[in-house]
């Protein structure tokens, strides 16, 4: 009996369909396509931060990078996807003071409030959510 359900699993799994494209779209990891030179590498799932309109994009934070303190015109809503990502607020860029969230941490950084972030002894990975155009202005 076991052997029969067993089976029939594999043999569903092996018949099942794609997803109808009216429906849904999707995007597998080793498809995403990361660009961005530098400590993070950016990948966009939708919209274009450039541009008015809702976006989402992961950015992968390499080891030992962070921004330097700077803004952002609208809120941002971000979640920790891997890893451990670094929070710093105020003009100031110190990486000793800033402020550990891990995985499945969920952050919302306040549209024109100066903050810098990244990744420390680890590579961060962080989906980005948020209205744009999304600026990234310098800290005076």
């Amino acid at each position: 009996m076991l052997k029969f359900a067993l089976l029939v699993a594999l043999s569903a799994l092996a018949f099942a369909e794609e997803p109808d494209p009216k429906v849904l779209s999707y995007t597998l990891p080793q498809n995403l396509k990361w660009t961005g030179t530098g400590g993070n590498r950016q990948a966009i799932l939708f919209g274009d931060p450039a541009k008015p309109g809702m976006y989402a994009y992961l950015v992968k934070w390499l080891p030992g990078n962070m921004s330097r303190p700077h803004t952002h015109p609208t809120d941002r809503y971000i979640t920790v996807i891997k890893g451990t990502w670094w929070l710093g607020w105020g003009d100031k860029y110190d990486p000793s003071s800033t402020f550990a969230v891990h995985e499945g941490t969920f952050v919302h950084h306040f549209a024109n409030q100066t903050h810098y972030d990244g990744a420390k002894a680890e590579e961060c990975i962080i989906e980005i959510v948020g209205m744009g155009p999304a600026d990234s202005v310098p800290a005076k």
